[in-house]
């Protein structure tokens, strides 16, 4: 049996100011830091068999912070990064003016029907998120995995867990920034023990001592 520890990176400047991330990229601000950190501090005697991030610097980052002083490699792979969203990229999401409207309804109302002529869509993500878990299931027979990605991504993941359909893909919220989840796997089965769990999170400014 392995036990998959899963979060998303910490805050980051395009968060703050609402705009979309996909494969670009923005640094962690010093709330995001902080915030792994809190978490860094909730998993220090977890012993790690693996680490696992997305490429993405946001996600590199605070695998790093969670690593610790572990003598462990994080592994960087390309199918945990975050959705592809093309030109959305780097955009104020409030700031379209009813440009893109219709796909920026069907992305947050009914992402099966989501369409970026430029990125991906949600099928392509789920297909790719399926086949890295199954390489990093398939890596470890057991033990402690650690998983660092994005938002929509550990929502991919969670609805593969729970059998959620794509339609289904916003009713469920698990996705704040190092929230941790915790899934068990046993020969093809699954068991979640947490889901966006958050209470690392001391206070609205997560501040370190």
């Amino acid at each position: 049996m392995i036990r998959l520890y899963i979060t998303r990176h910490g805050e980051t400047e395009w968060n703050i100011e609402k705009k979309f991330q996909g494969w670009g990229d923005s640094p962690l601000t010093k709330k995001g830091i902080n915030q792994a950190k809190l978490l860094s501090e909730r998993l220090k005697n977890i012993k790690f068999n693996a680490i696992y991030s997305s490429s993405l610097k946001r996600a590199y980052k605070t695998a790093e912070i969670l690593k610790r002083d572990r003598k462990i490699e994080i592994k960087q792979m390309e199918d945990l990064k975050e959705i592809n969203l093309g030109k959305w990229q780097g955009v104020n999401y409030e700031s379209f003016n009813g440009i893109y409207s219709n796909e920026l309804y069907l992305f947050w109302n009914k992402p099966h029907l989501y369409k970026n002529e430029t990125g991906e869509n949600f099928y392509e993500v789920k297909k790719r998120v399926k086949e890295v878990l199954n390489k990093i299931i398939k890596n470890h027979n057991e033990g402690n995995v650690l998983i660092v990605t994005h938002g929509i991504i550990l929502k991919i993941i969670m609805s593969i867990y729970e059998n959620i359909e794509l339609k289904d893909l916003w009713k469920k919220t698990y996705c704040e920034n190092t929230s941790l989840t915790i899934v068990e796997v046993n020969d093809n089965k699954f068991n979640i023990l947490m889901t966006g769990d958050k209470s690392h999170l001391k206070g609205e400014e997560y501040a370190i001592k």
